[in-house]
């Protein structure tokens, strides 16, 4: 008697099961951002002043922890003019936009555009832009559902996502991300080369975001290289140095034809983004280990030098690129134990690594990060523990920056925001060598076997 209907039918009530967990990790994340939005929108509405902003945006914006980065540029970056960006902008001397230009790429500097559009108050806009950004978090919800499972609530129902859906433009550049995971980790008829090339593409969309998607080109090119998880493991034809080359051309060849008409229309307000990025320098507001650091070793009241500053433009980019080369070396003696090159891992390491030492850190970068611990079985206490130093900085800065303001002794909020900048800066550190080792967690398919897998896709 056959088996493959027995077997059949046990299969579609799997993925029966997948998508309704698919389903409600969906619906719920719908609940998380109506609470991220009412938490924000609580800094937003009448009075205002003659430029739109809302007259309580200033005044508790700190104190009640509802500060936003779109509420905030609604004005200074001609936004509320509704001023398409780059074209007429630039860069002043002492890094000052003008014209339109905002500190984003391209692709979000349109969407802040179309964010405005309708807008006449910083409320207005908050509204209609986390009416715009809220379906890629929506859509990332399904995504790491379908390859996670239960583990996506991490990402649908977590803190990150209240404190940082709607405070910066981050949710598009976390579903292309991830798109270009599921992309590559789906059960598909398609061949390595052409996901391959579908998801550099995804990758280079990202980059044309947020940058931060451009890195993971690298693993995903040593990834086809060798041929996936689908790769025979006798089989001795070598590696794919075509089908790389190809995966490295279809994401640069995005980023270029994103970025070409932006850079012919209006060159100096195209460049005045990348500008401002390297003028910026290890401030208080940055949140990263360079300020702090400097901090600690000289004391509250030591100035930062010109000195500190140029140190710091050299050692971050230095080793944001050591912390890439180990992670891919990591990477690639895992392949040659295993088989199968661990590109989600790697590119998760690659995150850690530029989290930690790149000169900026914004709290709400946590949440590029939380897809890789959703998709990667690293220990839950470890994720529990990033979550609290997490949310030392993400509220506890704030309420820093308020007691400094006020005039109130601030000595409590600064070790607050201190416990979070380095214990997150230490568990990164972990991070980054548990997702090279990490397998993906088991709910949903995944394309990275485990050290006892043949090196065949295996369904979950």
């Amino acid at each position: 008697m056959s088996t493959v209907p027995a077997a059949s039918a046990v299969q579609a009530r799997r993925v029966s099961r997948h998508t309704a967990v698919a389903v409600v990790v969906v619906l719920l994340c719908g609940l998380t951002l109506a609470l991220a939005y009412a938490n924000k929108a609580r800094c937003a509405g009448a009075p205002f002043y003659e430029d739109g902003r809302s007259v309580v945006f200033d005044v508790i914006k700190d104190s009640d922890v509802c500060y936003s980065d779109i509420q905030f540029l609604w004005i200074g970056r001609d936004i509320d003019r509704h001023v398409f960006p780059y074209v007429d902008g630039g860069i002043t001397d002492d890094g000052m936009l003008t014209g339109g230009a905002v500190e984003y790429p391209v692709l979000s500097g349109t969407l802040i555009w179309v964010g405005a559009i309708g807008a006449h108050t910083d409320a207005d806009f908050l509204r209609l832009s986390a009416l715009l950004l809220a379906p890629f978090a929506l859509l990332t919800a399904w995504f790491l559902a379908r390859l996670a499972g239960r583990a996506a609530l991490l990402w649908a129902i977590g803190p990150p996502l209240v404190l940082y859906a709607f405070h910066n433009w981050e949710l598009p550049v976390v579903c292309a991300a991830v798109a270009a995971i599921y992309v590559m980790t789906v059960p598909t008829r398609y061949s390595l080369r052409t996901r391959g090339v579908l998801a550099a593409v995804l990758l280079g969309l990202g980059f044309c975001l947020k940058l931060y998607p451009g890195i993971f080109v690298l693993p995903l090119m040593i990834y086809v290289l060798t041929g996936g998880a689908e790769r025979d493991p006798d089989d001795a034809r070598g590696l794919d140095v075509r089908g790389a080359l190809l995966t490295a051309g279809a994401a640069i060849g995005t980023v270029v034809a994103v970025n070409l008409p932006f850079a012919l229309a209006g060159y100096e307000g195209w460049r005045a983004s990348i500008t401002f990025q390297q003028l910026r320098q290890a401030d208080i507001t940055t949140n990263s280990i360079w300020y702090w650091g400097h901090h600690l070793l000289y004391g509250r009241a030591a100035e930062t030098s010109t000195t500190w500053h140029a140190g710091v433009a050299i050692a971050s980019p230095t080793l944001i690129l050591l912390a890439f080369a180990l992670a891919v070396w990591l990477g690639w003696k895992r392949y040659r134990a295993t088989g199968v090159f661990p590109w989600i891992g790697v590119s998760g390491a690659m995150l850690c690594g530029f989290l930690v030492f790149h000169k900026v850190h914004s709290p709400q970068y946590t949440l590029w990060l939380i897809p890789f611990l959703v998709l990667l079985a690293v220990p839950w206490q470890v994720i529990g523990a990033y979550l609290l130093a997490d949310a030392a900085i993400g509220i506890g800065v704030f309420r820093y920056f308020y007691a400094m303001g006020s005039g109130a002794p601030f000595e409590v909020q600064e070790a607050i925001v201190q416990f979070g900048v380095w214990g997150r800066a230490i568990l990164l550190v972990a991070l980054f060598f548990l997702f090279i080792r990490a397998d993906l967690r088991g709910s949903g398919v995944r394309a990275e076997p485990t050290t006892t897998d043949s090196g065949n896709l295996v369904a979950a």
